[in-house]
Order: C-alpha cells, then sequence, then structure tokens
C-alpha cells in the first residue's frame, strides 16, 4: 500500500499562463492496494475518529439476552449450560441445523434413528391372551404405583422403590409387565448389563436420563410411567470377593438421591427452579437383596416384596399356559403335583421340550440339515417355508419332558464340574 500526499498549493515559481489567483485544495489520502473498494477512500475527519473503534451493535438497547455476568458469560450462554438435552441427538433435522445437510433424498428429517429415541418405553402388544395375575402380586404393584403419584397428597413418607425379590424362574418380571399393560402404563425398562460402562459414571448418569424420559411420557404423553430394572442384583450385588466398581458406587449413590428427591433429577446441567420433574416410581426386580448396598434397601427408600408363588397360583399360570393346548386343570395339577417345587419357567420349559420331536422330522421333510441353511435364510423372496405341524399335546408327553428335565438338573448337581476345573477354589 502507497500513500501519496498532495500540498495545499502547487509551488511558487509557475508558468505565466496560470492565473495569479489559486484557490487551496485540500489534502486527501489515496490508498493503494491490490483490492481497493471505494470504502477505503477516506477522507480526514474518518482518519481521525479510527482510534476509538465503535461499539458492536447489540440486538436491542433493551435486551438482557447480551448482559454479560461476573465470568463474561451471556444469557444464551447459560440458557445451553442449563439445557436439559447434553448430546446431540437431533440428527440431521430441518431447522436444527443449516438445510444444507439435511437433503431431500431421505426427506427433511433424515435421521433414521430419530423415531427409535423418542420411543424409549415399552409396549406390550405382544402379550396376547389371557394370562393369569396373581391377586397378592397385582395388589402389591398397583399399590405401589398409585402411592406414588398420589405423593403430593398424602402426608406421608412414600417409597420411591419396590423390590420384588424371590427365587429364579417365578415370573417376577411377565407379572410385572402383565399388570403394566393391565394398567395402560408405558414403562422405561432397564436390566443389570447396563449398570455397568468402560466410561465411568456413564450407568448413573443412564439411570437420570431413563428417569427423566419416563417422566416426561407422563407430562407430554398423559400416561403412566415408571422405570423398571430387571435382575438388579446381577449388576451391584456382592458376591463372595467380587470387586466393586466406580460405577458401582454412582449407580447406588443415584438411585438413593433419587430416592430423597425424587422431583429433582439433573443429568449435567445446571439447576433450574422451574426444572421439576415429575415423580414416577421405580420397580426393581431381584433374586437376593442381601447382595445390595444396605442403605439402598433400607425402609423408606425400597419397598421390599417377597414373592413366593402359592401352589394354586401355580395351577393358575400353568393352566392359562396350557389352555391352547386343551390340557384341563385337573391334569395341570397333576402335572404340578408329579414336580413339586419346582419354578414357574420349569413348566414353561415342559412344553417346550416336547417340541423338539416334531422339529427333527421337519427338518427330515426339508431334505436334512445339509438344505437347512437355504430353505430358512436362502429362499426367494415369495418363498413360503414348508409347513409345519405343532404336536398333540398330552399329558404322557408332558411328564415325559417332565422327568428329562429333572435328570438334566440332577446331573448337574452331581457332576459339578466347575469343581474339576477349578481345583483351587477352596484354598
Amino acid at each position: 500500500m502507497a500513500l501519496f500526499r498532495l500540498p495545499y498549493s502547487f509551488p511558487s515559481t509557475l508558468p505565466s499562463f496560470f492565473p495569479k489567483i489559486l484557490l487551496p485544495v485540500p489534502s486527501f489520502s489515496i490508498s493503494c492496494s491490490s483490492k481497493s473498494t471505494p470504502n477505503q477512500l477516506k477522507n480526514n475527519d474518518d482518519n481521525s475518529n479510527s482510534d476509538n473503534p465503535k461499539k458492536p451493535k447489540r440486538l436491542s438497547e433493551q435486551s438482557s439476552w447480551e448482559a454479560k455476568d461476573s465470568e463474561g458469560r451471556d444469557y444464551l450462554y447459560r440458557l445451553g449450560k442449563e439445557a436439559d438435552n447434553m448430546n446431540i441427538a437431533v440428527g440431521a433435522r430441518a431447522g436444527v441445523i443449516d438445510d444444507l445437510f439435511t437433503g431431500n433424498f431421505l426427506g427433511k428429517d433424515s435421521d433414521i434413528v430419530f423415531d427409535y429415541r423418542q420411543k424409549a418405553t415399552r409396549s406390550f402388544e405382544y402379550l396376547q391372551g389371557d394370562y393369569y395375575i396373581a391377586p397378592v402380586f397385582l395388589d402389591k404393584v398397583a399399590c405401589h404405583i398409585v402411592k406414588n403419584y398420589l405423593a403430593h397428597l398424602l402426608n406421608v413418607k412414600i417409597p420411591l422403590i419396590l423390590g420384588v425379590w424371590g427365587g429364579k424362574g417365578q415370573g417376577k418380571t411377565f407379572q410385572t409387565e402383565l399388570i403394566f399393560q393391565a394398567m395402560g402404563i408405558e414403562p422405561v425398562i432397564m436390566s443389570a448389563g447396563e449398570l455397568e460402562s468402560d466410561r465411568a459414571g456413564e450407568p448413573g448418569k443412564l439411570i437420570r436420563e431413563r428417569y427423566r424420559t419416563a417422566s416426561q411420557v407422563v407430562q407430554n404423553q398423559g400416561k403412566m410411567s415408571c422405570l423398571m430394572i430387571n435382575d438388579i442384583d446381577a449388576g451391584l450385588g456382592r458376591f463372595g470377593n467380587t470387586q466393586m466398581t466406580v460405577n458401582n458406587q454412582i449407580v447406588v449413590g443415584t438411585l438413593m438421591n433419587l430416592s430423597d428427591n425424587p422431583t429433582r433429577v439433573s443429568i449435567g446441567q445446571d439447576w433450574r427452579e422451574s426444572d421439576i420433574t415429575n415423580r414416577v416410581p421405580i420397580i426393581v426386580t431381584g433374586n437376593d437383596f442381601s447382595t445390595i448396598y444396605a442403605p439402598l434397601i433400607r425402609d423408606g427408600r425400597m419397598e421390599k416384596f417377597y414373592w413366593q408363588p402359592t401352589k394354586e397360583d401355580i395351577v393358575n399360570i400353568v393352566h392359562r399356559m396350557y389352555e391352547k393346548d386343551d390340557i384341563s386343570k385337573d391334569e395341570v395339577v397333576t402335572i404340578v403335583e408329579t414336580f413339586p417345587n419346582q419354578a414357574l419357567d420349569f413348566y414353561g420349559a415342559l412344553r417346550s421340550r416336547t417340541y423338539d420331536r416334531s422339529i427333527s422330522k421337519w427338518i427330515e421333510d426339508i431334505g436334512g440339515i445339509e438344505n437347512l441353511g437355504n430353505k430358512l435364510l436362502g429362499r426367494k423372496k415369495n418363498e413360503e417355508l414348508p409347513v409345519y405341524t405343532p404336536p398333540q399335546q398330552t399329558v404322557e408327553a408332558l411328564l415325559e419332558s417332565g422327568y428329562s428335565l429333572l435328570r438334566e438338573q440332577q446331573l448337574i448337581m452331581d457332576t459339578k464340574l466347575s469343581k474339576e476345573y477349578m481345583k483351587n477354589i477352596d484354598d
């Protein structure tokens, strides 16, 4: 850039043909550069103000959006920090990001898993048929749910968590799901496998997110909801010399905090006075709650319910299970009395075992195991599988399957290969 300065007057020695009276010529600057624009030509008055740059234009003189706090952060920064959505979970949606990246080939909403994210609850359309719900179980679960929804009207301390525990295979989860279907509840369900992670703090945050999701179902859809955690003792229980991880401690602390403050749940954002979470009950299932941290299961935080179905409950549940096979209730009583002290899933395994022979015959009918892959997966689009005829259920076939299952149970107890493989286990 080169600057040229012209004097106020011309030199004193001028040719004779110039007039004697000369007017003063104001000086000005010429900025020469490779990219000169009209805005770069300024007079001396503009240059005199260059030392005092103008302040950025505000949105409004009366707006507080740009007001800075003591740390120099404006309102928009604080608003984003207090937002519930701490993750980028909106995907390529029109109006959220630049439309250039949205495209039209997938539609304006091109996030292929957005619908899945919005459907975090569990529905039970697959539970078709007439199932039996034990009255004691129904009364306990329904009472706990209703008490939590009426907690603000009751002048008593209501435990947030209901712990349903008992022997393996007794139908704790299935009975609870039947109650959810009957009451029109859309729960958010977690498993013990989600209570651990390779990142510290993730399971605790996931529990808070799932709890808030259940609360949003109540607020946005007008439906009852709850948070259910299956087999919680498998994820939080202490067995022998097993080591407790940081995530185990955070999950326990998170559940204890939810029990004490069910309407103030943060997933990482700053607290807001208006951010009130709807109280929703929590239901957990397990086999042995004595392995769980004692302050979590104390009275006031968790209400315990031991589920051990009576003989009448077992007969009614199994009868509904076999009702489609034309097995009478008296025949069900015979089967239950033949195999006493068995869990409910044992009688479901009886029915499944009776299908083995008919499945083997069906494999032979389609050409043997060599053609099994092509028939199941390699068939054409409109080609149907060969017709499979289910077996005719009889009491004799069910009893035969039951004795076979008993022999396998006894064989495991007698062999105890774990001690053979780990001979130093008692050392």
